[in-house]
């Protein structure tokens, strides 16, 4: 199965520029602990970074910064893993283990933003599967 079959096609995604509280009011209404941060271009959305509720916990509050202050862009994990629609999704999931991250945004062919897969949702996937291996067995 490819990630581009099991990744979520909402994304909530703000701009380098979002003030910073204006992204965290996008968690908090969307009941959700990071953002993709993109760039706009003409052939679409391009990811550049996440911007996740512990980034803003350890990066503003714990360093007593104000966030009225700051960006998105500012505050964001710079260094993004991505998956692209066709990568295999246990791939995925072992590749964000080794890279010890919880939410890929996942890209078309053309490097736009096509969807977000998360750990949570590969792990149901995979249990699913586990699931129907073992209804299997018992049945011989």
């Amino acid at each position: 199965m490819t990630v581009g079959q099991v990744c979520n096609r909402v994304v909530v995604f703000a701009f380098r520029n979002t003030p910073l509280p204006d992204a965290a009011k996008l968690m908090r209404e969307n009941h959700i602990g990071s953002v993709v941060i993109v760039d706009e271009s003409a052939r679409g959305r391009i990811p550049v970074g996440m911007l996740t509720d512990r980034d803003i916990a350890i990066a503003v509050v714990a360093q007593a910064l104000d966030p009225r202050t700051l960006t998105a862009g500012e505050v964001m994990s710079g260094e993004l893993v991505t998956a692209n629609e066709q990568d295999d999704m246990l791939d995925t999931l072992q590749r964000m283990r080794r890279r010890g991250v919880r939410r890929v945004p996942v890209l078309t062919a053309a490097g736009t933003l096509a969807g977000i897969v998360t750990l949570d949702d590969l792990l149901e996937l995979v249990a699913e599967q586990l699931g129907d291996v073992v209804k299997a067995i018992a049945t011989e």
